[in-house]
């Protein structure tokens, strides 16, 4: 498993960004676009102070391209070629009175979203999740990270384990990620440990999620809301208490004999094909560029074992090289899709030719 930051870091800028971060809900047509001779984007939004100019985030680009109903690549060429013309065709569209909001943090626009997104914050999360981990028997937090788009808490409890193969041991987890800015929900997912590499494998089929997705907030100003750092709180409490039932859950016996069953199957999956077009069917299956095949095929052949339990601990060995925490995480959670497929798709990874 990939390591992240500490406990202690990451509450530090969880602290410094709640008080950093700004959101604001406003008509488009309150919005100005600007590309600067380097290639940023800023949005300009007429504050009660003046205008403000936020860098808009790669991220807030795409959302910002989406929302306008123009194609990405295009937005990209425009704004690498001719960012005059990209200017001119997102003001045009922002002439509208649709609602937008706008997530900002240290000076940037890391979102670009609908009035009705529902945040469920990082902060309040961790405030609310963090004390029923750390009560779980004998609790140690693997990794715990903070990106640019989601948090991750990934905590395994050592008193349920299970030996899949001989001096094999799993211990079971559970993995709570959240996005403020739009890249995903809420999700609370088991997670099995393996100790003799340190893998995580995310089982993404027994998930709790909870979209970002509520009622327009009333607003006071018809032309701008400016969201404080109470608001909406109130009506996490409810969901809050469901996660602790579904982090319970999670680390349950019942729950974690039935994923260690499930991986345990996969050792009687022989891999009787040739090992680089398995990796390529993998590969295509679940857009994996060469360059992460190739780890995959690496990690498989030093593994020495061909199956499908060797197939399912490379691709999660793999994760602990790749770089970007994010990508990671989901190198994991293909390990848990891997031990759900039906017998037909491991019939075609195992017979590659």
């Amino acid at each position: 498993m990939k390591t992240g930051r500490s406990l202690q870091s990451l509450a530090v800028e969880l602290d410094r960004q709640q008080h950093a971060k700004k959101d604001l809900v406003l008509a488009s047509s309150l919005l100005q676009h600007r590309t600067d001779e380097q290639g940023y984007t800023h949005l300009l939004i007429n504050e009660a102070q003046g205008d403000t100019h936020y860098e808009v985030t790669p991220l807030a680009r795409r959302q910002l391209a989406d929302k306008l109903r123009i194609p990405f690549p295009y937005f990209e060429r425009m704004r690498e070629r001719q960012p005059g013309l990209l200017d001119r065709n997102i003001n045009t569209w922002l002439q509208t009175d649709e609602r937008r909001m706008i997530r900002t943090l240290d000076g940037k626009a890391r979102a670009v979203l609908s009035e009705r997104y529902r945040r469920l914050d990082n902060y309040d999360l961790a405030e609310h999740v963090l004390p029923l981990l750390q009560q779980l028997p004998s609790a140690r937090f693997m990794s715990v990270e903070l990106t640019d788009t989601r948090l991750y808490l990934k905590c395994v409890t050592p008193h349920l384990r299970c030996e899949v193969a001989p001096g094999d041991i799993v211990q079971a987890g559970v993995v709570i990620s959240n996005s403020e800015v739009g890249h995903g929900c809420l999700a609370v997912q088991p997670l099995l440990y393996r100790l003799v590499c340190r893998n995580g494998l995310i089982a993404s089929d027994h998930t709790l999620r909870k979209t970002h997705l509520g009622r327009i907030a009333v607003q006071d100003d018809a032309s701008l809301t400016v969201f404080q750092d109470d608001t909406l709180r109130a009506d996490d409490q409810a969901f809050f208490l469901k996660v602790r039932d579904v982090v319970q859950s999670a680390v349950s016996e019942v729950t974690f004999r039935h994923l260690a069953q499930k991986l345990q199957q996969t050792r009687g999956i022989p891999l009787v094909g040739n090992p680089v077009k398995t990796i390529d069917v993998l590969g295509e299956r679940y857009h994996l560029n060469e360059a992460e095949c190739t780890g995959v095929l690496n990690h498989l052949i030093q593994g020495g074992e061909l199956s499908g339990y060797g197939l399912v601990n490379a691709v999660t060995h793999y994760s602990q090289v790749i770089e970007d925490y994010d990508r990671a995480t989901e190198f994991e959670a293909l390990g848990g899709k891997l031990i759900e497929l039906p017998s037909g798709e491991w019939q075609r990874l195992a017979q590659a030719a």
